[in-house]
C-alpha cells in the first residue's frame, strides 16, 4: 500500500512536526503576551523631563487674538473659543507630573495645615501605580485634572494617541476615585502667549472631547529647584490679581516646593487671597458674569461622579500597568540571579578546570602503572550506514595491543550489519538482535564481550589511534569505574554545527574538568566512554528507563561509590546535526532524559555514603547550573532588548559587552585547555544571541512534557558521513543473537527493587510483533526513527549568558 493512503487511513505513523501544532499555538500565545506586557511596561515608563522643555513657539496666525490675550481656562467645546480667569484675589495651586508616593502625601499635609486646596493634574500611568494615592487628592477636597498617562509631548504624537492619553488617564482615575474631571493641561505648555497652530489645534481638539484645557499664569519654576525665596517670588501675582500658579508634586525632590509652599500659603492669606481649586475658581467667575447676565450660565460639577463603564475600564488599565510592573521587576530580579550564578558558575568553571588542567599537565601526573588489560568495543548501530565503515575501521585499527569490536545490529534495515560484515576486519564481531533500543543493544552487547574493560561509542563516531590507549588508562586507579572521553565535532563547516563546536568545547569539555574534581560527573558520553564491567554489574547495567540511558548509568555508579574521571587526551569525532530542526530534536531528547535520570535517581538526596553526597552535591548542581540556569539565560537578551530600546543605550551596552567578554575569556580558556584554535569564536556573538534561544525553548518543552508525564519517542538524525562510505549490498539473512534474559543475567535469581538501576532492558529473541515493526519502520521518515544518547558533558546543555 502507497505510504499516502497508509498515513490517510490512519494504518501507518504520521510524520511528526517539530512541535505539535497546540504547543506552537500556545507558545507563540504565551510570547506575543509577554512581548505585548513589557511594550505595556515600556510605554507607560517612558522617562519625561521638565514641563518646561524648552521648544521655540511656531507660526501664532491662525490662533485667536483673545486666545493669546486671555485667560488661563481655554474652553473651545461646543466650537467656541473663549477664556476665563480667576475671580480677583483668588489662587489656585496647581500641581503637575504626580502623584508621587514621597512628595505628593506631604504637599496634601501642608493643604490640609492650612486649611487650602489645590488641583492635581495627574499623570494616568502614575494614578494606575498609587490609586489610594489618588483617592485620597479628592477625599480632602481637592480636585483632579488630566496630565496625560506617560507624559509624552503631544505635538509629536498622532491624534488617536492624543486621544488615547486622555482616555486612559481618565479611565484611571475613574478606577482609583470614582470621579471624572473636565480639566486637561498638557505636558510642556505653559501660558496663552505661548500657543501656536500647533497647538491650537491641538486644544480645539481637546474641545471636541469634553475638556478644558488650563495653562497658568504663574510658574512657582520649582522644578528648577532654584531656592525656596525664588520660589515664593515666582509664584506670588502682582497685587489683587487672580493667579493660577504652576508647582509640581513629582519628576524629582519636591522638598523646596514643600516648604515654599508652608511659608506661600500663609503669607496669601494674611494678604486677603483665597485658595481655590480650578473649578471653583471658574464657579465664582461664571456666578459673578450671571449677575449682570439675562442667560445664566450653568456652574460647573467638581469631582463628578464617572461612569460605571470608565470605571470597569479603569481596572483593566490599573491592572495591565501592574502586571507590566510586576513583570519588569521579576524579571530584573531573575536578571540579577542569572548574572550572579552566571558570574559564580564561571568563577568556580575557571578556578576548578585550571586546578584539573595543572595536574594533568605536571610530569609526574599518572593514573598508576600502564593498563594493558584487553578492552572490548560495544557499537550500538541503527541504521548507520553512512558512518559505521569509517567508526569500526578507526576503533579496529587503533594502536591498543588487544581490541574486539562487538558491533551490535539493532534492527537496522539499511544493511549497517552487513557493511561491517563486508569489511572482513579480524577483531570484529558483528551481532544482530531483533530492535529493542540502544539500551538492550548495549546489554546484549557488553553481555557477548569477551573482557572486563568495556568501551561503548556510537555508531557514527570516529575515534583516533591512541584513543583507546588513553581513555583507559584511568583504569589503573581501582576505584574508577568509568570514564569520560573528549567529544569533538567533526562537520565544523556550516553555523549550526560550528556552534555546536564552540559549545562542546565551552559546555561539555570544560564542565566535565569541574565534574571531576567535584566527584560528580553526571554523564560518561556515548560517543565515547568506559566502563568496568564489575562496576556495570553493579548498578545492574544500562536501564532503559530513560532516554538518556549514558546518564542514567552514570549517576547509577556515582550512588555506588565508584569514581568517574575525565580523559581529555581521548578524542572521538561526532557528525553534529547540521540544521537547526534536527539539533532542535537531539536537544529536546537529552533534556527530557536528563530530567527523567535526575527525577529516578532523587531517593540519593535522603541516602547517606557515596549516594548522599552525589544527591546532595551533584543533583542540586545539575538541577541549578544544568537546568534553572539555562531556563533562566533569556532573560538576560531580554534586558538587552529591552534595554536598548527603553532604557540607556550607553549603560545597556557596556553591560553586554561585558558579560560577553566573560563569556569569552571562559571560551578562549577552554579552547587552550583542549588546544584549539581560536578562530571560531568569532561566531560566539551571534550563538549567544540566537543559539541559546533555542536551547531555552528546548528545556522549556522538555521541562512541561516532564510535568505533563509525556512520552517522548526516540528520533534518528540525518547523517551525512564524517568520511565517504561504499554502497550497501544486500542484506543477508539474519543472524539472531542469542537470547539474554537481562545482563547481568538474572536467571535463577531475585533482584531488589530498590536497586539504583532497576528497570533494565532485555535482549528479546525475534518474534511475529518484532517482524512487522521491521516493516513498519521502513515506512516512517528519518525523523520517526529511534537514537539514543545524552550530551556529551551531562545536564543539558551549556549555560551562555553573555
Amino acid at each position: 500500500m502507497p505510504r499516502s493512503k497508509a498515513r490517510t487511513r490512519g494504518r501507518g505513523p504520521v510524520r511528526r512536526r517539530l512541535l505539535p501544532r497546540p504547543r506552537i499555538m500556545l507558545g507563540s500565545l504565551l510570547v506575543l503576551v509577554f512581548v505585548g506586557v513589557l511594550v505595556v511596561q515600556a510605554y507607560i515608563n517612558a522617562e519625561f523631563k521638565s514641563d518646561h522643555l524648552d521648544s521655540e513657539v511656531g507660526d501664532q496666525a491662525g490662533v485667536p487674538t483673545e486666545i493669546l490675550n486671555g485667560g488661563p481656562v481655554i474652553n473651545t467645546t461646543g466650537g467656541q473659543a473663549s477664556t476665563s480667569r480667576m475671580p480677583p484675589k483668588t489662587i489656585a495651586l496647581t500641581f503637575d507630573d504626580g502623584p508621587d508616593p514621597t512628595w505628593t502625601p506631604k504637599i496634601l499635609d501642608v493643604l490640609e495645615e492650612n486649611d487650602a486646596h489645590g488641583t492635581f493634574f495627574v499623570v494616568g500611568s502614575e494614578v494606575s501605580r498609587h490609586p489610594q494615592l489618588t483617592k485620597r487628592i479628592t477625599d480632602e477636597g481637592n480636585e483632579l485634572g488630566l496630565h496625560t498617562f506617560t507624559h509624552p509631548n503631544l505635538q509629536r504624537l498622532a491624534p488617536w494617541r492624543r486621544t488615547l492619553e486622555l482616555s486612559q488617564t481618565q479611565v484611571a482615575i475613574a478606577r482609583a476615585t470614582g470621579v471624572h474631571t473636565n480639566l486637561a493641561r498638557f505636558p510642556y505648555s505653559s501660558k496663552n502667549a505661548a500657543i501656536d497652530e500647533i497647538n491650537w489645534k491641538i486644544i480645539k481638539d481637546a474641545g471636541k472631547q469634553g475638556y478644558l484645557v488650563v495653562v497658568n499664569d504663574l510658574d512657582s519654576e520649582d522644578w528648577q529647584r532654584p531656592g525656596v525665596p525664588q520660589i515664593i517670588k515666582n509664584a506670588t501675582p502682582t497685587g489683587d490679581d487672580s493667579a493660577i500658579i504652576l508647582f509640581h508634586d513629582a519628576g524629582g525632590d519636591r522638598q523646596q516646593s514643600v516648604d515654599a509652599l508652608r511659608q506661600f500659603i500663609p503669607a496669601m492669606k494674611a494678604r486677603g487671597f483665597q485658595f481655590t481649586t480650578v473649578t471653583e475658581g471658574l464657579n465664582g467667575t461664571i456666578a459673578q458674569s450671571n449677575q449682570a447676565a439675562a442667560a445664566k450660565v450653568p456652574l460647573l460639577p467638581e469631582n463628578p461622579s464617572a461612569a460605571h463603564s470608565d470605571v470597569w475600564r479603569g481596572s483593566a488599565v490599573i491592572w495591565t500597568v501592574r502586571l507590566a510592573d510586576g513583570l519588569v521587576w521579576f524579571i530584573a530580579i531573575l536578571f540579577l540571579i542569572v548574572g550572579a550564578l552566571t558570574i559564580g558558575r564561571t568563577a568556580l568553571l575557571l578556578l576548578l578546570a585550571t586546578r584539573h588542567a595543572r595536574q594533568r599537565r605536571k610530569k609526574s601526573w599518572s593514573w598508576g602503572p600502564p593498563v594493558v588489560e584487553p578492552v572490548s568495543i560495544i557499537v550500538p548501530a541503527y541504521n548507520e550506514k553512512e558512518g559505521i565503515e569509517a567508526a569500526v575501521r578507526s576503533l579496529a585499527g587503533g594502536d591498543y595491543p588487544a581490541i574486539e569490536v562487538v558491533v551490535v545490529d539493532d534492527g537496522s534495515t539499511d544493511g549497517t550489519a552487513a557493511l561491517v560484515e563486508q569489511m572482513k576486519l579480524p577483531n570484529v564481531r558483528v551481532v544482530r538482535v531483533p530492535n529493542g533500543g540502544k539500551s538492550n543493544a548495549l546489554n546484549t552487547g557488553i553481555a557477548l564481550a569477551r573482557h572486563d574493560l568495556i568501551v561503548t561509542v556510537d555508531g557514527d563516531t570516529i575515534f583516533e589511534p591512541d584513543s583507546i590507549r588513553t581513555l583507559v588508562q584511568p583504569f589503573a586507579d581501582p576505584t574508577v569505574g568509568a570514564i569520560a572521553g573528549n567529544v569533538k565535532v567533526g562537520n565544523r563547516e556550516r553555523m549550526v554545527a560550528a556552534w555546536q563546536h564552540i559549545e562542546y568545547v565551552i559546555g561539555f569539555n570544560l564542565d566535565r574538568r569541574l565534574y571531576e574534581v567535584l566527584g560528580i560527573m553526571p554523564t560518561v558520553p556515548g560517543a565515547i566512554g568506559a566502563f568496568r564491567r564489575e562496576a556495570l554489574r553493579q548498578v545492574g547495567g544500562i536501564s532503559d528507563e530513560t532516554l538518556a540511558e549514558d546518564t542514567d548509568v552514570t549517576m547509577a555508579m556515582l550512588r555506588q561509590g565508584w569514581r568517574v574521571v575525565y580523559a581529555e587526551d581521548a578524542k572521538a569525532w561526532t557528525e553534529a546535526p547540521a540544521t537547526l530542526e534536527q539539533l532542535y530534536r537531539q536537544r529536546y531528547r537529552w533534556s527530557y532524559g536528563t530530567m527523567q535520570a535526575m527525577w529516578k535517581h532523587r531517593r540519593a538526596l535522603f541516602d547517606k555514603g557515596p549516594s548522599g553526597r552525589f544527591g546532595r552535591l551533584g543533583l542540586p548542581f545539575l538541577a541549578l547550573f544544568g537546568v534553572a540556569l539555562p531556563m533562566l539565560a533569556p532573560v538576560v537578551d531580554i534586558m538587552l532588548v529591552y534595554g536598548l530600546v527603553f532604557w540607556e543605550l550607553e549603560e545597556t551596552v557596556v553591560a553586554w559587552v561585558g558579560m560577553l567578554a566573560l563569556q569569552l575569556f571562559t571560551a578562549a580558556v577552554a579552547f587552550r585547555f583542549d588546544s584549539e584554535s581560536l578562530k571560531p569564536l568569532w561566531r560566539l556573538p551571534l550563538q549567544q544571541f540566537a543559539y541559546r534561544q533555542l536551547m531555552y525553548l528546548v528545556l522549556m518543552q522538555s521541562a512541561t512534557t516532564a510535568l505533563t508525564g509525556g512520552r517522548l519517542r526516540w528520533h534518528k538524525l540525518h547523517r551525512a558521513g564524517l568520511v565517504a562510505r561504499t554502497e550497501v549490498p544486500p542484506p543477508p539473512a539474519a543472524e539472531v543473537a542469542p537470547v539474554v534474559d537481562t545482563w547481568p543475567s538474572t536467571l535463577g535469581q531475585g533482584r531488589a527493587e530498590s536497586h539504583p538501576a532497576a528497570g533494565r532492558a532485555v535482549a528479546r529473541p525475534a518474534v511475529p510483533s518484532q517482524t512487522v515493526r521491521h516493516q513498519q519502520t521502513a515506512e516512517l521518515g528519518p525523523e520517526d526513527l529511534p537514537s539514543a544518547g545524552s550530551p556529551p558533558g551531562g545536564g543539558s546543555g551549556p549555560v551562555y549568558t553573555g
